[in-house]
């Protein structure tokens, strides 16, 4: 795989810092079922690196000193993780939301099929990745077949009660451009999706989140082979929008990998981009029980403009409407 890093580092992107913590996004592993063109992870069914039972019993730790008020499950396919169960229904018994991103097909893999309905009774909040509503393009993202395999997971989740209204059971679907292209409006695709996967398929959801590929890992790699990373880096340059700069995740949110270590963000884990202590050393989880980090500094470099650019980008999908 070609290194973006060394592209990233010489940076004009504007010196940021954080607000309080509120969220905690938890990488439970590399570890995936499906091996996606855009996963800035790099995650897939060969990765070995999965978070151990002793750093989920300091990731509940840490909930339990208060002040983290949503957990962010991620991964490679979070549900992997043989603790995933344990972890969920610990953050829940102590009132935290929880939110899983789930890529869709493992909820119809052998061993999860009731992976669902464990979901449901722990109201945790689903966030599925599904690049369009058409076969097609999808397929040409994450794999032949994977369309039709998330189309079924969908229903499941319909059936008892994701994405239905009154049900008090969320359910998120996840854009990501096909290539090297800025998401559209968030609010017109999400009537689009709406109205598709209904006429097609009778599947409903809540909402819609857009978010822009990342120059980093699996995707900026491509771009690298293609000739096409320059071009794609000054999109993002020419689309930033500095009131983005006020909603950015890691302002109120931190992101632990699978060792326990703590970034600023997802992206910057990927990137080996740690927040580190006065004396250099990485910052753990376990550091982070009675330390405010309002005001610390964010590492930012050129991939920063992925989440800055055109209506802005995060896990919780655009800051603003598109003019």
């Amino acid at each position: 795989m070609l290194a973006t890093l060394p592209l990233l580092r010489e940076s004009d992107f504007p010196a940021i810092s954080r607000r309080t913590v509120d969220t905690l996004q938890v990488n439970l592993g590399y570890l995936c079922n499906q091996t996606c063109l855009h996963c800035h992870v790099d995650a897939g069914p060969r990765r070995k690196e999965i978070m151990s039972e002793k750093t989920i019993e300091q990731v509940v730790d840490l909930l339990k000193a208060g002040g983290i008020t949503t957990l962010d499950l991620t991964g490679g396919a979070p549900e992997m993780n043989p603790h995933f169960k344990m972890l969920v229904s610990e953050a829940r018994k102590l009132g935290v939301r929880v939110i899983d991103r789930c890529n869709l097909t493992i909820l119809e893999e052998e061993d999860y099929e009731e992976m669902a309905q464990f979901l449901a009774d722990q109201a945790v909040e689903v966030v599925a990745s599904l690049p369009c509503y058409l076969g097609e393009n999808v397929d040409a993202q994450r794999g032949k077949g994977v369309f039709d395999v998330s189309i079924r997971a969908l229903k499941k989740l319909n059936s008892i009660g994701y994405g239905m209204e009154g049900s008090g059971l969320t359910l998120t679907l996840v854009y990501n451009p096909q290539g090297t292209s800025l998401p559209p409006s968030q609010i017109e695709l999400e009537a689009a999706y709406k109205r598709e996967l209904h006429i097609r398929f009778g599947i409903a959801f809540n909402q819609l989140f857009t978010i822009t590929n990342m120059p980093i890992q699996r995707f900026g790699s491509t771009l690298i082979s293609k000739g096409e990373f320059a071009s794609y880096m000054q999109l993002l340059k020419d689309s930033y929008s500095e009131a983005n700069l006020d909603a950015v995740m890691c302002r109120s949110l931190v992101s632990v990998d699978w060792q326990g270590y703590v970034y600023d963000c997802d992206f910057n884990q990927m990137l080996d981009l740690p927040i580190v202590k006065a004396d250099k050393k990485r910052l753990h989880l376990n550091d982070l029980i009675d330390r405010d980090l309002a005001g610390h500094p964010i590492v930012v470099m050129d991939h920063c403009y992925g989440c800055t650019a055109g209506s802005g980008s995060s896990c919780g999908g655009a800051f603003v409407e598109a003019e």
